[in-house]
């Protein structure tokens, strides 16, 4: 049997058994506290040891009378919920409350009580899906249940990756009642800045997430066999219709889901950064002043999706604007793979992960429980350095990158030195300014875009196409690869044609130093500064920062791994809340800023800067022709021009800690 049939076998029997499970409930039942056989807990040994109860499907109402699906569980003696009042744990997910069980039966034992809540329209809950938008309302009514209950002490605290991390900013905005604490990891959040729309660019992965992952767990899905066939079948074709935009409603089986087709083409055609994205209840910066002022443990890795917005953005301004304590911890890690060694291709070592549940109790024991652990006076940042390996290949394959952990006091460090590398004519990246310099030009051709090995990225999983012309032995079965790679196309990547590393290609503009001469490290903001021009009206601009290893005994010929990427979309080059087109020729300032990083460019090591128009699916690819987003009918190719000269010095300013700077 091929993979694919395997994944589609697999979601069938998937889909069948939550549509049998869903439609055994009884409305009735559902309504009340239903006490289970208690799970035997699998935590390590406490001072104080419960049982755990759970109560299923209980069904609470929300202010419109849509009710909410909970799962809830109580610590319990002898089979019977125990006495008194506990402090609860809550996550809001689109993934199914059941997941909440795996960390229940940690916490559980411990004296907590675990709550897991299906959001609006997904799994067990009733209503409409529409992500984001009402979930501060859905989630200020949930914890007002909870904490009015007599088993809750008036103290919530909030967990959850990813979706459920933006749910608990959510709730913060809403300034929900009772949530004292909060641990949002790889949260999403500002997702009109990055993260769906990206400068005006449009993220590829959430047109995967409702192809591979909404879609398929959708109401339609659970409750109709033929339907959940369908629906799978649809998300094994992601790649073709990616290649195929734009999407227009009515014209996929989307339609039958149409929450989902109308959210899909509403963030694939709404570039301007307004209200529509200002509201969408989950944009931190825009809603700082009615965020509550309370602890929250900030979480994301250098390869997550969020980087950008958990570092740059929520920790940054509510430091400055709440009192309550904020802190932010950076793994080298993808997203939600703070518990992994590696990131993509690299490896890191042992003591890049982190051991998450006894973390997240440290954090809970402190604010819910009053527990003087020595939380308060912990470092306000603690980030992982990358680099410093011997670049050996593990036995899994990988290049051993290394690193190490660093408390700093502050994000970005302010003992950074903010350090323009120019680009030159004949492709080198140096610290002299240019001064007399030809532009260099490249054609971009939309209908062959630079394919994206790793990055910043999360649903990435996706059926291998039946309908690919290239025979691709070993195919990824990934929409989209993800974390450090190195930067050589390889078949088994569908949007590769060939094995050609991505700087022999001619839209792929490289400028890197000489081999450095001593260690460099960069910790902080990524900004690039481009002078460009266009034969379009409009285009894309990308820029991606990679660490070039030289040759050794086990890469023969190097590697050139992928440190962080952006992109900019032509007609937001001056305010992302509205487009304007560029005049063919003219040139024009860029400002593309990259995720963050920490890294040590470890001597001999070269540090190099692509530039070009696509990143593909990492973004949707512009057809150069000005036409509204995601209704375009035609496409055209591009001469883009990048200048460095005297007057338009094209740069990457680099956050250098200088060698000489204590650490910490």
């Amino acid at each position: 049997m091929r993979i694919s049939e395997h994944r589609i076998e697999a979601l069938k029997i998937s889909t069948l058994r939550r549509a049998s499970a869903f439609l055994a409930i009884s409305i009735a039942a559902a309504a009340w506290l239903v006490r289970e056989r208690p799970i035997a807990a699998d935590a390590p040994p406490d001072p104080q040891r419960y049982d755990i109860a759970v109560f299923k499907d209980v069904m609470i109402p929300m202010r419109d009378g849509v009710r909410l699906a909970l799962d809830i569980y109580r610590p319990a003696t002898n089979g019977l919920p125990a006495e008194g009042k506990f402090p609860v744990i809550m996550e809001r997910t689109p993934y199914n409350k059941t997941s909440v069980e795996a960390w229940a039966r940690y916490f559980v034992p411990r004296g907590y009580i675990a709550i897991g809540a299906d959001v609006r329209g997904r799994y067990r809950s009733e209503g409409h899906w529409d992500p984001y938008r009402v979930d501060g309302a859905d989630g200020f009514d949930t914890a007002k249940w909870i904490g009015e209950q007599p088993w809750c002490d008036r103290s919530i605290g909030t967990v959850g990756t990813s979706y459920p991390g933006g749910m608990q900013h959510a709730l913060a905005i809403a300034n929900a009642p009772y949530v004292k604490a909060m641990i949002p990891a790889d949260a999403v959040s500002n997702i009109g800045r990055y993260g769906i729309r990206h400068n005006g660019a449009y993220e590829m992965r959430f047109f995967n997430w409702i192809f591979n992952i909404g879609g398929p767990s959708s109401h339609l899905a659970l409750e109709d066999k033929q339907s959940a066939d369908m629906l799978a079948h649809f998300g094994e074709q992601v790649r073709e219709y990616a290649t195929g935009l734009p999407l227009r409603p009515g014209t996929t089986p989307l339609k039958f889901i149409p929450d989902y087709e109308r959210w899909l083409v509403d963030v694939m055609s709404h570039g301007d950064y307004d209200d529509y994205w200002k509201n969408s209840g989950v944009d931190v910066v825009e809603h700082v002043a009615e965020y509550k002022d309370i602890p929250v443990y900030h979480l994301t890795g250098w390869y997550d999706s969020w980087t950008a917005q958990v570092a740059n953005m929520n920790y940054v301004v509510l430091s400055k604007n709440k009192k309550s304590l904020q802190r932010l911890i950076i793994g080298p890690w993808t997203h939600g793979g703070r518990q992994l060694t590696y990131a993509g291709e690299a490896e890191f070592g042992p003591d890049a992960k982190l051991d998450f549940l006894p973390f997240e109790q440290r954090w809970f024991d402190h604010w819910l429980r009053g527990i003087d652990n020595g939380v308060g006076g912990e470092p306000h940042v603690r980030i992982f350095v990358m680099g410093g390996g011997d670049a050996h290949r593990t036995p899994e394959g990988r290049i051993y990158v290394g690193g190490h952990w660093r408390n700093e006091n502050e994000w970005p460090p302010v003992r950074a030195v903010a350090t323009p590398y120019y680009m030159h004519a004949n492709g080198v990246l140096s610290t002299d300014k240019p001064v007399l310099e030809a532009p260099t030009s490249y054609t971009f051709d939309p209908r062959h875009p630079v394919p994206t090995l790793g990055g910043n990225i999360s649903s990435t999983g996706a059926p291998p196409s039946h309908h690919d012309i290239i025979e691709r032995p070993g195919d990824t079965g990934n929409f989209i690869e993800i974390g450090a790679f190195d930067q050589r196309c390889r078949l088994n990547i569908w949007t590769c044609d060939d094995d050609r590393p991505l700087s022999a290609r001619n839209d792929v503009l490289v400028f890197q130093t000489e081999p450095l001469k001593d260690d460099v490290e960069v910790t902080g903001r990524l900004i690039v500064k481009l002078w460009a021009s266009s034969s379009a009206v409009d285009t894309d601009f990308t820029a991606k920062l990679i660490d070039v290893y030289p040759p050794n005994h086990d890469f023969p010929a190097g590697i050139d791994l992928n440190i962080g990427d952006s992109i900019v979309r032509a007609r937001y080059r001056n305010s992302l809340e509205h487009a304007t087109m560029m005049t063919p020729g003219e040139v024009y300032p860029f400002t593309i800023e990259l995720y963050p990083t920490s890294l040590v460019f470890q001597k001999g090591h070269r540090i190099r800067l692509d530039i070009s128009s696509s990143n593909f699916p990492r973004f949707d690819v512009n057809p150069n022709t000005g036409e509204p987003l995601n209704n375009n009918r035609r496409w055209a190719i591009a001469v883009n021009t990048i200048y460095h000269d005297g007057p338009r010095p094209s740069q990457i300013v680099l956050p250098i800690i200088p060698a000489s700077s204590s650490v910490q």
